[in-house]
């Protein structure tokens, strides 16, 4: 008797969706280095939001300073982010996705996990590629996985505008000698953590011994990265709609803050429009963060735990403040984020767990 299709982890990713948004709109910018970041002025404070394939040939990346990124290619398109349009093409691709009878799990803007039982997952794949095409004239990749973690990162080797498959019995042959840093998940702290222990490649990540990450990184997120070394994770695609853990708000100023008073009433302003988007939410907020870039270019975070879940804008607002009294008044301030936790609906864990929507 058959065992009927196997099931099959895709994940699509748009290739450079939101500069491919502005070149459908203006075809004559293709083929050119195209940068997209705050207002479209690289005088300004702002950062990239995305790169097109041109302009990333010459090191341009997302986050990186559109001045920085002016200078590295000169005669670039800088254009203004229009997030409205983005949000619009997103659905188009969501709905072409969820024409093909898969289960789908929107990640953000520009990719998702497809949840599909079939024998022959390239053949799907195809038909994805050709369904968000004809549906948006955009362009994507598709990573196939026997579990979330391997589609995820079997996309990037299918980059751009094509297909890889990577499952438990190929693992080590493609990730087993690469840096630790191209795990998904684990970013330039992690993987130099990691070599602190003599951990550098993936194959040495999931050799190591458990107790060490564990002590390294605590009894969650230690077990996690020894799993993740093996390439081990969930084959559960949730198409469940998801719900924010909180809402964040920050700005970077075109003039450095020099007093505490300028500080403070920055931070009063966007802890108010933090709040503004939890009531819309209709949830208690429980912890406040403050993100702080003092000039030229240091970041810290502070965060704080309120008493007691609350919808009052009042202790929000004071949380907020009372963590910007603790910055350093000597430093100059170039950026400045407030972050509201809220309570989530079901009263879970309101702790992010792996790098995906807590359930990876």
């Amino acid at each position: 008797m058959s065992a009927g299709p196997t099931h099959w982890v895709l994940h699509v990713d748009l290739d450079q969706f939101i500069a491919a948004v502005e070149v459908l709109r203006r075809p004559e910018l293709a083929g050119l280095p195209v940068i997209v970041g705050g207002r479209g002025d690289p005088t300004e404070r702002a950062v990239v939001s995305t790169a097109s394939y041109e302009a990333r040939a010459f090191g341009v990346g997302s986050g990186m300073p559109l001045r920085l990124a002016a200078r590295k290619v000169p005669d670039a398109v800088i254009l203004p982010v229009d997030a409205p349009a983005y949000t619009e093409a997103s659905e188009q691709v969501m709905d072409a996705l969820r024409g093909l009878g898969a289960v789908v799990e929107v990640l953000g803007w520009d990719e998702a996990f497809l949840g599909v039982d079939t024998d022959d997952p390239e053949e799907f794949a195809g038909r994805v590629r050709a369904a968000v095409l004809d549906a948006t004239a955009l362009h994507c990749s598709v990573g196939i996985g026997d579990n979330k973690v391997r589609a995820k990162i079997a996309t990037g080797f299918g980059k751009p505008r094509g297909v890889f498959r990577l499952t438990r019995d190929t693992w080590f042959e493609v990730m087993g000698d690469r840096p630790t840093i191209d795990l998904w998940g684990v970013g330039s702290k992690v993987s130099k953590r990691l070599a602190g222990h003599d951990i550098h490649t993936v194959r040495e990540l999931a050799d190591a011994d458990e107790s060490v990450l564990v002590g390294e990184f605590g009894p969650r997120m230690g077990v996690w990265y020894s799993q993740l070394g093996r390439g081990i994770g969930s084959a559960v695609v949730d198409d469940t709609p998801w719900v924010a853990r909180g809402h964040s708000r920050e700005t970077t100023f075109q003039r450095n803050l020099n007093t505490p008073e300028e500080v403070r009433e920055a931070v009063r302003d966007l802890a108010s429009q933090v709040f503004d988007d939890t009531v819309e939410e209709g949830r208690p907020v429980f912890r406040v963060t403050l993100k702080v870039r003092y000039a030229p270019f240091f970041t810290q975070t502070k965060a704080r735990k309120l008493p007691a879940p609350t919808s009052e804008r009042a202790d929000v607002v004071e949380a907020a403040v009372a963590l910007a009294e603790s910055l350093d008044p000597a430093r100059e301030v170039r950026l400045l984020g407030v972050r509201a936790e809220m309570v989530m609906p079901d009263g879970g864990d309101p702790v992010e767990r792996t790098p995906v929507r807590g359930r990876l």
